[in-house]
């Protein structure tokens, strides 16, 4: 084991044929162009020091909606280049385009980015607490509904991420999320980062999304046991209310799991490990490559600016 082994606070995420990588000072993204060639985009983060972003248990909140702004701009830039936008648009997507005076792209994502957002909480809010309201009172205490509640969006949550590895095209942001897995590992190690190197590190890292969502539910399902089942239309808005709550609690959690190395840690990232055989696949040499380009304008030039 190399003696510079260290833990960092650089992380990423995969894209359309690539991937993104946010250091302390600078995110950058890299890209497998039509032509075989890596694209690079550095760009320096602002507002990195900004008080709401350091103070725990309120820095979750901001951090998250930050990451996700990014990691959506990223991922329609990276669809682009990649070339998977290459397609006429439809006569209602240029009327769509004219009358806005926005490229066609950014309208796109505008509305696929609210659907999202939309879908998630009608999946993970509105449909887990509506089905268990059918159960009477008198066959389920309160305190079980919300147990079942949490439960029944675990189970949902899984789910949908089963269906979606089934996808083709979602199998290849995969393979590139285990080779920006592998790449952080190889680099924390203090390995050179070549390809042979970091083919044989784990693709399973504790500090990841997927962990994190599936802290978030965990967390929900103890905040929200309190809620009222009365009017679930209440419930539902208080849960919405509390929810920067959970995801500054989960956030906390997360990055001590990715801090240190330990009993108590390694037994709160089973759970999101065990989950990322479905979101993670075994990357090739050539997305690899794309992982070490994007990692490498991410690292600070001061040596251990990023370290945890």
């Amino acid at each position: 084991m190399s003696e510079n082994r260290f833990k960092t606070s650089i992380g990423g995420q995969a894209l359309i044929e690539g991937v993104m990588m946010r250091g302390p000072e600078a995110s950058s993204m890299a890209v497998r162009l039509p032509d075989g060639t890596i694209d690079v985009e550095e760009k320096p983060l602002k507002n990195t020091s900004a008080w709401y972003k350091k103070t725990p248990f309120i820095r979750g909140t901001f951090n998250m909606v930050d990451s996700l702004m990014l990691g959506y701009k990223c991922l329609m830039k990276s669809a682009e280049k990649s070339g998977m936008d290459d397609g006429e648009p439809s006569k209602f997507e240029e009327w769509l385009a004219k009358k806005s005076g926005k490229p066609i792209m950014s309208i796109v994502s505008v509305v696929a980015l609210i659907l999202g957002l939309g879908l998630a909480i009608l999946l993970f809010m509105v449909l887990p607490t509506v089905i268990i309201s059918f159960i009477p009172p008198v066959l389920l205490a309160p305190t079980m509904k919300s147990l079942f509640e949490g439960i029944l969006k675990i189970v949902i949550f899984i789910l949908y991420i089963w269906l979606v590895s089934r996808l083709e095209d979602i199998k290849r942001v995969f393979m590139y999320h285990g080779a920006e897995h592998k790449t952080i590992f190889c680099y924390e190690s203090g390995e050179e980062l070549t390809a042979e190197n970091v083919r044989s590190k784990s693709r399973f890292h504790p500090r990841c999304g997927t962990s994190f969502l599936l802290i978030v539910l965990v967390i929900s399902i103890l905040l929200f046991s309190v809620l009222t089942w009365q009017n679930i239309f209440l419930r539902i808005f208080l849960k919405l209310l509390l929810l920067p709550a959970v995801i500054g609690v989960s956030y906390e959690i997360i990055k001590l799991a990715g801090r240190y190395d330990n009993t108590l840690t390694r037994i709160i990232s089973v759970p999101g490990m065990l989950l990322q055989r479905l979101t993670t696949a075994e990357p090739d040499d050539s997305q690899i490559e794309v992982a070490i380009a994007s990692i490498i304008p991410a690292i600070p030039k001061e040596k251990g600016a990023d370290e945890w």
